[in-house]
């Protein structure tokens, strides 16, 4: 179905894009910097979920139309940055109960079970603007339509960018979560640091909600 210079030519276009961070790595690291390594794996693995349905999206076309469609890329990004604000407001609101968390291995502020946190991490990923525009925009220019089977082979070149995305994000959430480690032998300095997180994430909402399509 799809080609292997296609293929290895995709994935090298994946790779330029996702090493420069985005909302989902930004996202990420807030959340390792607030929560912990649990809650970035969690989260890693939620956006890339989420990216994926932009992916199948793409696939049935619907992607495209929210890419050509001023108003619908609107609402997307402004939902995604709004969610961003909000967690972020949370994550800055429960900084000083991380001592005791940290303590004990739990997670700061109210208890947010894995499958929360996974989905947390889906919603990001499934407005995130840039996954819209690259999935919508590129994607469909890898595809070999001479062979058929169209939605298919971009359902199959999508697992590149989500693989990557998926390791790669992991590691900028391990990297964040161990810098909280070191941060947690003091009360002052991880309350700091969550504070940091949680304006990360309200900063990385304001961003998205202000930025503009390219075109």
């Amino acid at each position: 179905m799809v080609s292997t210079d296609r293929l290895l030519a995709f994935a090298a276009m994946s790779l330029l894009v996702i090493v420069i961070p985005g909302p989902s790595v930004l996202f990420v690291i807030g959340r390792a910097l607030a929560h912990g390594r649990r809650t970035a794996v969690a989260t890693a693995l939620g956006n890339v979920v989420g990216s994926y349905l932009l992916v199948v999206a793409v696939a049935v076309g619907v992607g495209s139309l929210v890419e050509r469609s001023v108003a619908l890329y609107l609402a997307v990004k402004l939902a995604g940055a709004v969610y961003l604000v909000f967690l972020g407001v949370q994550a800055f609101r429960h900084r000083g109960r991380l001592r005791a968390s940290a303590i004990r291995a739990e997670p700061a502020g109210p208890a947010r079970g894995d499958l929360r946190t996974v989905l947390d991490g889906v919603l990001v990923g499934a407005t995130n603007p840039k996954g819209v525009v690259f999935f919508a925009a590129v994607l469909p220019q890898f595809v070999n339509h001479s062979t058929g089977h169209v939605p298919l082979q971009m359902l199959a070149l999508g697992l590149v960018p989500i693989a990557i995305g998926l390791i790669t994000d992991t590691m900028w959430g391990l990297t964040a979560s161990a810098a909280r480690a070191w941060f947690a032998r003091s009360d002052r300095r991880l309350s700091l640091i969550g504070g940091a997180g949680g304006f990360t994430m309200i900063g990385l909402g304001l961003t998205v909600a202000v930025t503009g399509r390219a075109d």
